[in-house]
């Protein structure tokens, strides 16, 4: 069961764009900033399979402009 949160930076202009765009997607939880422009997004994935497919299509995200990791968490190792 991995567990990951990030701060998902938005294209310019795109963090509304982008909280919706999440906030649509299964295992995702996210929490905007009240005063940057920053998204706090953190998964939970069943399994590993699970997670490198969300990985996929949060890359494909065109709202997203980058993702950082800021912890990491896996329950199977």
């Amino acid at each position: 069961m991995p567990i990951l949160s990030y701060l998902a930076l938005p294209q310019a202009g795109a963090k509304e764009q982008l909280c919706n765009d999440l906030s649509v997607m299964e295992y995702c939880e996210t929490i905007p900033s009240d005063n940057q422009d920053v998204v706090i997004l953190v998964t939970d994935t069943p399994d590993e399979k699970t997670e490198i497919n969300l990985q996929a299509m949060l890359k494909k995200l065109p709202s997203l402009q980058s993702l950082s990791m800021t912890f990491g968490y896996n329950a199977e190792q």
